[in-house]
């Protein structure tokens, strides 16, 4: 068997993918740190993740231009650039006890890593032949996973290490004695993304000195050929929208269950956990949608894609309705399991919205990575939610965009383009 002259680049850029995949699960670890030092509510604290997934929705189609204008390598050092400042001001955040602060350093981090994701995600479509491209997104997307298993656990240890006082506790306590728990609490979120600056920019300067190569898009089947050139635009390409939207949910979905699952562990009829102990439990839910990841790249080389996309989020959502309906350690277990059943969705979703768009491919990245924006909305409506209905109840909505997954993945991500 003939070694793939890729094989290189692809093992180098799932460091990228794990580091991102690390970065965006530490906010699962921050949103309770900060609802309790700030002392908010569900819906203010889930402006951690508008902050953060609006980048996408307003710096992905720009960082599909610029990779365009560049090439894929540029815009994966700038990625990590931009990233590694974000975290350096989570510092003077920290020292300030400045939420606002706080929200900066999120947009700027999560501009960063929409960059990252515009030039990788792509590019790793490109490193091989079109017929395995979801299984090999799949691939790099479980080392993504992996840094998803281990942020929280990680996280967990050092920023949740001081215990979490309950709002009823902490409005008992005087002007002094507020302001010292709000400055230990914030500490603990300095040295970590210190340490997150400065590995994000040891990898810019390994990219910069190692060579990658520069292959054009191949994943034009014969009949439509002609199609992928006629179109003026990656928005003509149906199952683009369509698959769009799905980026859109799933992410929403994704994010809004990842953001509640310390305070749902913590709830007295669920578990009754710790914020710590929860955390680690959180390493659970990620964990599946490694394994799952690692399991779905050997699937889909049998399997149609869109089939077990489809299979996934049925699953996902009989899972979030048993959640919604259960509760003690059966909810608890029902909601970690859907991590298992996440896992290829992201990748597939992406490698079959872009699937066929030729030269639009660079153009139909930057709209996918623009619909990540649905972990911005999603999460503050389901925070909204949580504050009017409680926890429990605000599971519906994600159970409602896995059944529209369960659609694209049967029916929606079929090639077509709009006349």
């Amino acid at each position: 068997m003939t070694k793939s002259p890729y094989l290189g680049p692809l093992c180098i850029l799932t460091t990228l993918f794990f580091m991102w995949g690390f970065i965006t699960c530490l906010n699962d670890i921050l949103i309770p740190q900060l609802k309790s030092v700030f002392i908010l509510n569900y819906t203010q604290v889930m402006l951690v993740q508008f902050c953060f997934f609006a980048a996408y929705f307003l710096v992905s189609v720009p960082s599909g231009y610029f990779v365009a204008r560049f090439n894929y390598k540029v815009g994966i050092v700038t990625g990590l650039s931009v990233a590694s400042l974000g975290c350096l001001l989570f510092y003077p955040a920290a020292a300030l006890l400045s939420y606002a602060l706080f929200l900066l350093a999120f947009f700027i981090l999560a501009s960063g890593i929409t960059l990252l994701q515009v030039a990788a995600n792509p590019y790793v479509t490109l490193l091989g032949e079109p017929e395995t491209a979801s299984s090999r997104l799949n691939l790099t997307q479980a080392f993504n996973s992996l840094g998803t298993t281990l942020a929280p656990f990680v996280g967990s240890l050092f920023i949740l290490a001081t215990p979490i006082t309950p709002p009823e506790v902490l409005s008992t306590f005087n002007a002094e004695a507020l302001l010292s728990y709000q400055n230990t609490q914030a500490s603990a979120v300095q040295i970590p993304y210190l340490i997150l600056a400065s590995t994000l920019l040891l990898l810019a300067l390994l990219f910069i000195i190692v060579r990658l190569p520069h292959p054009q898009p191949t994943n034009v089947t014969a009949e439509n050929f002609s199609a992928a050139n006629d179109q003026p635009s990656a928005w003509h390409y149906r199952h683009l929208v369509l698959g769009a939207l799905g980026i859109f949910l799933y992410v929403g979905a994704e994010v809004s269950i990842g953001s509640f699952l310390i305070s749902y562990l913590g709830e007295p009829e669920i578990a009754g956990l710790s914020a710590q102990a929860a955390g680690k439990y959180v390493s659970i839910y990620w964990g599946g949608a490694m394994m799952g990841r690692f399991i779905g790249a050997s699937l889909m080389q049998r399997i149609a894609a869109g089939t077990i996309l489809s299979f996934n989020a049925t699953i996902a959502t009989i899972l979030v309705v048993l959640t919604i309906l259960g509760s003690g350690s059966f909810a608890m277990w029902a909601i970690l399991a859907i991590g298992l059943f996440n896992s290829i969705m992201f990748p597939t979703i992406f490698s079959l919205a872009l699937n066929s768009l030729g030269d639009h491919t660079g153009q139909g990245s930057g709209i996918l990575c623009s619909a990540i924006v649905g972990g911005a909305i999603l999460p503050v409506l389901q925070g909204f939610l949580a504050d009017q209905f409680g926890i429990h109840n605000a599971f519906l909505l994600p159970a409602l965009c896995y059944c529209y997954i369960a659609y694209y993945g049967y029916w929606g991500s079929r090639v077509q383009s709009r006349s």
